[in-house]
């Protein structure tokens, strides 16, 4: 999916958890203009929509426009994942793993890698994302946001496992930033694609990485 240079104007937006379209119309010359971007990047994954005339934007929206086609996969990936929940704890990531087959990502896969944090989400790429559900949905499991268990169709590369790891940690911003540093300290020479982060954010997370 290609991404439009016009896109990244929302780079020139102060650090915010919410946005006015207005802001971004100023910016963008119309607020027109401004819709047209703001559907792309909800379609893009990039923005969500909030309460009338707000919008908020992940914090992988602020990564270097050069890399943003290479978080289109994992944001497109985040954006057809299914939730689901049993118990709502531990048991149900037990229960996964024990039962469902694929490419583990995001928090466990992280927390694997680098012992950072704790984690929360288990995240898996299935080959067959109905079949999984059915599964899940037989033996007790029940679909909605506050599911432990994410499964996601695989789009695009699978290749090079840290790297692929890195990107969806980068795409998904927030806590999986943290994350994303982490893997770079201690994978650097698996990953050709890399993002930009605040040298002391990336000092602190030395810092606090297991030796």
């Amino acid at each position: 999916m290609s991404v439009d240079p016009s896109l990244a104007i929302v780079q020139s937006l102060r650090n915010s958890p919410a946005y006015r379209v207005s802001e971004l119309s100023q910016l963008a010359g119309s607020r027109a203009t401004a819709y047209r971007l703001l559907d792309r990047l909800f379609e893009l994954g990039l923005a969500e929509r909030l309460n009338r005339g707000y919008f908020s934007l992940r914090s992988s929206a602020f990564q270097p426009y050069r890399i943003w086609s290479y978080l289109v996969p994992s944001l497109q990936s985040f954006r057809e994942a299914r939730r689901f929940g049993r118990a709502y704890d531990e048991g149900d990531v037990n229960y996964a793993r024990k039962t469902l087959h694929g490419f583990l990502s995001l928090d466990y896969r992280a927390y694997e890698l680098t012992g950072l944090q704790t984690p929360h989400q288990y995240y898996l790429y299935v080959d067959r994302v109905e079949e999984a559900a059915q599964l899940l949905k037989m033996n007790g499991f029940s679909e909605g946001k506050a599911g432990r268990i994410s499964i996601a169709p695989k789009i695009g590369q699978f290749e090079n496992e840290i790297q692929r790891i890195y990107l969806d940690c980068l795409a998904a911003g927030g806590r999986s930033t943290l994350d994303a540093i982490a893997i770079e300290i201690r994978y650097g020479d698996r990953l050709a694609i890399r993002g930009e982060f605040p040298v002391d954010l990336v000092t602190k997370i030395e810092e606090d990485l297991p030796a």
